[in-house]
Parts: structure tokens; C-alpha cells; sequence
């Protein structure tokens, strides 16, 4: 008896991409690498410099520059996070705007997997943390540290360990950390915004609002938009929202869908532009005047001893992988999606396990919810990267085990017996597909009789008598 034919409304969770969709994503992906690459080595050069010539640090860290009459008297490492990080979280912003209106969120049935599971990959460990802090007695105020998800530093281990990850579930991890950055910049604007000065908030919006409308009449020139951020951004600084938020704001803000005489949209343009002075300069820059902590044996210790940081190390290493595995059984479970079948799901859980690399924006949260204990501020601090180092030696582990079935899926969706410079697996649905390969085995058919025919006739030779 025949199987039942699938139904039409039948989706395949974390499925095969389209090849454009493949395309953009492995783009993506190699420009987050090399930023996370550099990101792990501006942590190590902090720790080494906090570690060893610690008072340098401090002093460098703690020089204040900066018009003080416009607000603006910061310590460089105040810059790093107010200034640099507004820069990384434009990139954030023009990535979702992208996926809003071009990538996997523009489908609302395609976009229910990763939000449930960016969702619950946030509330899991916010509720780990405060299990642990309401049984041990800890302060409450840094719930939001283990909720995100350091996409830099999480494509750094994938591509020294998981080389031959599937494209749909590097996919699927990008995605994730889109949403994710989403759901923590509301975050910081909500929890973490300080008395409000109504005036420079205003400004800030009538900037926001010239903004706008110069990107719709369609003015061109970085000497207009440069200027008109930095005010946007000193304006939102002084209004006492996160200074932040100004860079998301204005990412948003910028056209992701291209038309028909453009090759790439403004927003794929600005982002190819600023991407590496963000990857390159402005979060390392950030990581090294922020993960500069004194490692010792006694601050190890405190570490999984202390409710706060135990609560931020458990938030990140498993309710991390716990919520985001588990939002996404419950969407496969719950919804018509089902799970590609090329893949199982200890391969999820290794995805999941990857998230809980948190390092960005943990430590800026980090220092937002502790602003006014400085010595906790930097133990939160360390458990953030020991948090971190601890779910990329889980989740390498588990992406080792499993590689091997990623190296003969990765092959197959390589595979281009037509040389036609597309992968086979999206031609064969193709009839000229199938009709280039009937002539290449036909030539390969008449290769093979020739050199059977040539075998044969020199048997046949040197069976014959002298």
C-alpha cells in the first residue's frame, strides 16, 4: 500500500534554505567569524593586562575625556559601551530589519520557530537565575545578565569546531541571535533607563525623525548622516535611555529590499560598509575594557559559591540550551512543523547549547544592574566568561560527536556533479538538470566501453602463442 502523501501544509522545521537565503547566510556568517575571532582575542588581552599590569588598567579605563558641557565628560571605558556599542547594535538593527522584511521573520510561519525559541532561550535562564538567587538570598537586579546570546564569539567555535555544521542550523543560530538582540535591547530600554530628561529625548526623536526623512527623499553622503547621528546619539545618551538604542533605532530605520535597477539594497550597502569597523574595532575595543577582571583562585570560587554569579553561570550554560531545545520540541510539537529529517535532535540540543556563549551584551547588562557595587559588578563579569567558556567546551563536545554525520550532510549539500556552479540538491527538481547528468553518465558510459574495449584486446593479445 502506498504512503499518504505529505500534506501541503506540512513545514519542515529548521529545513533547507533557498539558495539566495544560503547564500546571504554564509556571507553572514564569515564576516561574524572574523569578528569573533578578534572579539576571543581582545578578552584574553584583557584579562592578561587586568591580570598582570592591573593598575595600567584601571587607569586607562578610569580616564575621563569628553565636552563636559555637552554631557559628554566619560571614562574611555563608558565610551566603549555607550559610544562603540552603539555602532554594533546599528549592525543589530539593519540585520533585523533585513530579516523583518527579506529573511526567515517575513514569514510569519518561518518566524514562529526561532522567536519561540529565542523566547524561552531568555525567559529559561532569567528563571534559573532567580530560583538561584531566591534560594540563596542574592540580589535579584541581574536576572536579564544570562538571557543573551553573543553570536560573535558562538560562530568563532563553529568554525574551529563545527566546520561542517548544517547551513539550516547555522541558520537557525543566526536567526536565534537576531531575535535574541531584539528581545535585549527592549530589555535595556525598559529596565535599565534612568530618570528621563524629556528635552534631549525629544530632540533625540526630532533627529530620529530627520533621519527618516532624508533616507526616504533619498539624500546621499556620509558627511549628512555621520554628523546627524552623532547628535542623535549624544541626545539620546542625555536623555538617559541607553545611548544604544539611538544605533538601533537608526539601523532600522534604513531600506533592506532592493529594487529592480539596484544590486544591493542601502541597508545591505551601509552594512557591508560599517560591519568591519564594528567586528573590527568596536567590540573588540569594548571587550577589552570590559573583560579586564582579576582571575584568582578565590574569585573562582566565588563565582560557583556566590547566588548572583552561580545564578548567571547556570542561566547561561543550561537555561540556555534547556529553552531554547525545549521552545523548539514545543513548536515542533504544538504547530504543523516537523523536524528536517536530516536531522535528529542531539543536533538542536548542541545549537542550543551553543547560545549560552554570552559575552556582548551580558556584560553590558551586567554592568548596567550592578552600576552601584563595583567588586560585584566585576564577579558578574567573570561569571559571564566563566559561564561562556564553560558552554563552548559542552557545546564543542557534542558538536564532535555529531560532525561526523555533518561532514556527509554538509558533502551533499555541496555536491555539483554538473559543474554548473550551483549545488545539485536545488537543481533536481530541474529537467535540464537531469538531462546535463544523462549526458555526462553517457559520456562517462562510453569512456568506461572504450577502456573495456582496450582491456579486452590486449587479453586477447597476450593470450596468443608465440
Amino acid at each position: 500500500m502506498a504512503a499518504p502523501a505529505p500534506s501541503k501544509n506540512t513545514r519542515k522545521a529548521l529545513g533547507r534554505l533557498s539558495l539566495p537565503e544560503r547564500t546571504f547566510v554564509a556571507d553572514a556568517l564569515r564576516a561574524e567569524t572574523v569578528g569573533g575571532v578578534l572579539l576571543l582575542v581582545a578578552a584574553i588581552a584583557a584579562l592578561i593586562w587586568a591580570n598582570t599590569l592591573s593598575g595600567s588598567y584601571e587607569s586607562v579605563s578610569d580616564f575621563h575625556i569628553g565636552p563636559s558641557a555637552l554631557g559628554l565628560d566619560l571614562s574611555i571605558e563608558h565610551w566603549a559601551a555607550d559610544g562603540l556599542l552603539a555602532v554594533f547594535f546599528f549592525v543589530a538593527g539593519i540585520e533585523l530589519k533585513r530579516e523583518l522584511v527579506a529573511g526567515d521573520l517575513r514569514d510569519p510561519k518561518a518566524a514562529v520557530l526561532p522567536v519561540v525559541a529565542a523566547l524561552c532561550g531568555m525567559a529559561v535562564p532569567a528563571l534559573v537565575y532567580f530560583l538561584v538567587n531566591i534560594t540563596g538570598g542574592g540580589s535579584l537586579d541581574g536576572w536579564a545578565v544570562p538571557t543573551a546570546t553573543d553570536i560573535a564569539f558562538a560562530l568563532a567555535v563553529l568554525a574551529v569546531i563545527g566546520t561542517s555544521l548544517p547551513s539550516s542550523l547555522r541558520a537557525f543560530l543566526l536567526t536565534l541571535a537576531v531575535v535574541d538582540d531584539l528581545f535585549a535591547i527592549l530589555i535595556i530600554a525598559i529596565f535599565f533607563t534612568s530618570d528621563i530628561n524629556f528635552a534631549a529625548l525629544a530632540g533625540a526623536v526630532v533627529g530620529l525623525g530627520v533621519f527618516w526623512l532624508l533616507l526616504r527623499k533619498g539624500v546621499r553622503g556620509w558627511y549628512v548622516y555621520v554628523p546627524l547621528a552623532l547628535v542623535i546619539w549624544g541626545l539620546m545618551y542625555n536623555s538617559g535611555i541607553h545611548a544604544t538604542i539611538a544605533g538601533v533605532a537608526m539601523g532600522l530605520m534604513l531600506r533592506c529590499t532592493r529594487r529592480d535597477d539596484e544590486e544591493h539594497s542601502p541597508g545591505e550597502h551601509i552594512e557591508h560598509l560599517v560591519r568591519p569597523f564594528s567586528a573590527g574595532l568596536a567590540v573588540p575595543l569594548f571587550a577589552l575594557f570590559s573583560a579586564g577582571v582579576a582571575v584568582s583562585g578565590s574569585a573562582l570560587t566565588d563565582v560557583f559559591t556566590r547566588p548572583e554569579t552561580l545564578g548567571v553561570v547556570l542561566g547561561l550554560v543550561v537555561g540556555k540550551a534547556v529553552g531554547i531545545f525545549g521552545g523548539t520540541w514545543l513548536t515542533a510539537r504544538f504547530t504543523r512543523a516537523s523536524l528536517s529529517e536530516e536531522l535528529a535532535w542531539p543536533d538542536v540540543f548542541a545549537v542550543a547549547s551553543l547560545a549560552g556563549i554570552g559575552f556582548t551584551v551580558s556584560l553590558l547588562i551586567g554592568e548596567l544592574a550592578f552600576t552601584e557595587d563595583p567588586l560585584l559588578t566585576d564577579e558578574i563579569k567573570a561569571a559571564v566568561l566563566m559561564g561562556s567558556l564553560i558552554a563552548a567546551v559542552l557545546s564543542s563536545v557534542l558538536l564532535k560527536i555529531r560532525n561526523a554525520k555533518y561532514r556527509a550532510m554538509c558533502a551533499d549539500e555541496e555536491r555539483d556533479d554538473d559543474l554548473d556552479g550551483i549545488p545539485d540538491i536545488y537543481e533536481e527538481d530541474k529537467p535540464e538538470y537531469h538531462l546535463r547528468m544523462a549526458e555526462i553518465y553517457e559520456k562517462k558510459a562510453a569512456e568506461h566501453r572504450r577502456l573495456a574495449e582496450v582491456a579486452g584486446g590486449a587479453s586477447d593479445g597476450s593470450s596468443r602463442p608465440a
